[in-house]
């Protein structure tokens, strides 16, 4: 089977994109902001279902070009708040 062109670029894209120290930091962020390791369904609100749906939408997006495994994704960690300090 032959993969298009155009989805061999965008995975490489990914790859670099993410594939380092703060790309790592970075998909930390979004597994919590995209709830990726919780339900999507609101039972009470069908609008936040949506939302999260589509949160959940682009992280499996985002995960299908990285071919992350699951451990891969349970190990990455969020940078504490002492990591945003700014050196002056």
């Amino acid at each position: 089977m032959k993969l298009n062109p155009l989805v061999l670029w965008r995975s490489r894209a990914y790859r670099n994109t993410f594939n380092n120290p703060e790309g790592k930091k970075v998909l930390a962020d979004l597994r919590r902001f995209c709830r990726a390791t919780l339900p999507s369904a609101d039972v009470n609100n069908v609008q936040t279902t949506y939302l999260l749906e589509g949160r959940r939408e682009v992280w499996l997006r985002i995960l299908g070009h990285l071919n992350m495994t699951d451990e891969d994704i349970m190990n990455l960690v969020e940078p504490s708040s002492t990591d945003y300090e700014v050196n002056t």
